[in-house]
């Protein structure tokens, strides 16, 4: 028998991950081809980005 609290419990994480991949603020911006371009950030050896 599968244990209500460990449906509820993912089912939960789920919602939540997908609650604040909606919340970003880069999802409501596109860049168009006459944009200014940037360069892309520096990545440091463990793949996180440099500020």
């Amino acid at each position: 028998m599968i244990d209500n609290f460990s449906l509820g419990l993912t089912h939960g994480l789920m919602l939540l991950a997908i609650w604040y991949l909606l919340k970003r603020p880069d999802l409501d911006r596109e860049s168009g081809p006459r944009d200014e371009t940037t360069k892309p950030a520096k990545r440091s050896k463990w793949g996180r980005r440099d500020a």
